[in-house]
């Protein structure tokens, strides 16, 4: 099976390294585990289900699940009938639900079994919908496909594909209403370059070559076992998944629907997990207060497998970092990126290199930081500029030819990524992130990004967590509020907070005023919800 157009497809890549490793592991979840074989089997007959309810090419299959082997064959699914799957966050409900799948326009749904109330509420706005599968669950409504019925359908036979077929990653918060960047598979591979590398493999073009290199990558006892802490069906978990899949490796999940850090360590030991995709603190530190507890007990897992933390979405502060690498010595990448652009510069801490402020990065070779008006910014200037990145580029924003002109500009004469992260380059061309553009708070007429602020309240040896938003003010125009979450309740007051973060910002970048809570609220991807943390505020100031 080769791509109609010279590009390779996932689906092919993946269907020709099944032929070749296919005795070896794929997926493992709640401690069930699919060799490549069983994987490819399963995805074949679900895209069997899909091909007989009419779904082809340019399908949209909307995935409403929580993290299990249920996610990745549904996805492949997908891939194999030349469709777009599209991920779905599964905190939706009521009309965001609605909207998501009316403007995807969802002809398949996969969902899980304890989500049907929200899928029957809206199904009947969705015009498009073809076919319905529920995950799970004793009884399956009469409206809706049970997913191992599904499974067990004839196998679809192998097609030609295009690398122009694509793959939704819908985002929000920072874009407005949620919106699907769309990925095509040719820039999906693309975003691999720096995962093939360490194998001392370059990017496969034809499914032989990725076969081939799978091949020798299983062969060498050197495949890739990722646990996914965080959901597939954001971008830490998601797009690292497709490349970890595209060497021949194996993804695990973990089987508790809210993130348990024991059971992680246990499934690290379990599965010999050598990678980790999780977000920042929001995952660091219970996965540190693990480990304490484990020391502290006489037991500590297994973790000679590990060597790789990949971080993403969030800050991922030096402490929290400092605290993982005193219990495991491993290589933790803390990826800077969005859903609008992949590589666009990391920072690499490990035992023996553990000196990198929180907030430096190395720029990625495809990676510019250009001044609102297209100047590339002097290394040292002390000059402010927004990450852009030159490739793998999305195609942009499905429906939405407006916010891709605007995200995706030509400047110089080339296409960039300009998601909106600013940022200053040092001397030695490195970067401090400063934060995102849409949230900068604009206070007595001086910039502050939520992030600086949070990464110093982070510091602190008494608070867990913190989100910083802008809230309007007479005097400043917005007034920098931190919502905080203490390792103790009551165990400081909020002005003694506000006095040590001023040893470590300029006064104007100290929260106004900061509101204390028993526990911060973050998405399920460990991101933060400002639209929560503005609301805990003004609840408490009573507007």
């Amino acid at each position: 099976v080769e791509g109609i157009d010279g590009g390779l497809n996932l689906a092919s890549a993946w269907e020709a390294i099944a032929d070749v490793v296919g005795d070896h592991p794929a997926v493992s979840a709640a401690g069930r585990r699919f060799s490549w074989t069983e994987f490819d089997n399963r995805a074949s007959r679900l895209a069997g289900t899909l091909a007989d309810h009419g779904l082809g090419s340019d399908s949209k299959v909307a995935l409403y699940l929580y993290n299990g082997h249920e996610y990745p064959e549904a996805q492949y699914a997908a891939f194999k009938v030349r469709g777009i799957p599209a991920n779905v966050n599964y905190r939706y409900t009521g009309d965001e639900l609605a909207y998501i799948l009316e403007n995807a326009d969802a002809e398949a749904l996969f969902f899980d079994h304890t989500l049907v109330d929200r899928v029957a509420a809206v199904r009947d706005r969705c015009s498009k919908l073809r076919v319905v599968v529920q995950v799970g669950g004793d009884t399956v409504p009469d409206w809706a496909v049970g997913y191992e019925a599904a499974a067990s359908f004839d196998p679809m036979p192998r097609i030609d594909r295009s690398g122009s077929d694509l793959w939704f990653l819908y985002t929000g918060g920072t874009t407005g209403m949620p919106k699907a960047v769309m990925w095509d598979h040719a820039n999906l591979f693309g975003a691999m370059e720096a995962t093939f590398r360490p194998f001392g493999e370059n990017v496969p073009t034809t499914p032989a070559e990725a076969a081939a290199s799978a091949g020798r990558i299983v062969a060498a006892g050197r495949e890739i076992r990722q646990l996914c802490a965080a959901p597939l069906m954001h971008g830490t978990s998601g797009i690292s998944g497709l490349a970890t899949l595209s060497h021949g490796g194996m993804l695990s999940t973990l089987a508790g629907r809210n993130f348990d850090a024991d059971e992680l360590w246990q499934t690290v030991e379990a599965d010999r997990i050598t990678m980790i995709s999780m977000v920042g603190d929001a995952f660091g530190r219970p996965m540190v207060e693990a480990l304490d507890r484990a020391a502290a007990g006489g037991w500590m897992p297994d973790l000679s497998s590990l060597k790789l933390l990949l971080s993403s979405g969030v800050i991922f502060s030096g402490p929290m970092k400092e605290a993982l690498l005193d219990h495991h010595p491993c290589t933790i990448v803390d990826a800077l990126g969005s859903s609008e652009g992949v590589g666009m510069a990391n920072q690499v801490t490990s035992r023996e290199h553990r000196d990198t402020a929180t907030a430096r990065f190395a720029l990625g070779e495809h990676t510019r930081v250009f001044t609102e008006d297209g100047r590339e910014v002097d290394p040292g200037s002390g000059e402010q500029g927004q990450l852009a990145l030159g490739y793998p580029l999305p195609v942009g924003y499905f429906k939405d030819p407006a916010k891709t002109a605007e995200v995706f500009p030509e400047v110089a004469g080339r296409r960039w990524s300009i998601p909106g992260d600013w940022a200053t380059v040092e001397e030695d061309g490195t970067i401090t992130l400063l934060g995102r553009g849409s949230a900068c708070i604009n206070t007595g007429g001086e910039k502050v990004f939520p992030e600086e602020v949070e990464e110093a309240l982070k510091e602190l040896d008494l608070v867990v967590d913190c989100n910083v938003v802008g809230i309007d003010d007479e005097r400043w125009g917005q007034a920098v509020t931190a919502v905080v979450e203490l390792a103790t309740p009551g165990a400081v007051l909020a002005d003694d907070l506000r006095s040590q973060v001023r040893e470590r910002l300029a006064g104007y970048k100290v929260p106004k005023r900061i509101v204390l809570v028993d526990r911060l609220q973050r998405s399920p991807n460990g991101k933060a919800d400002y639209r929560w943390a503005r609301s805990v505020v003004e609840e408490s100031l009573g507007t």
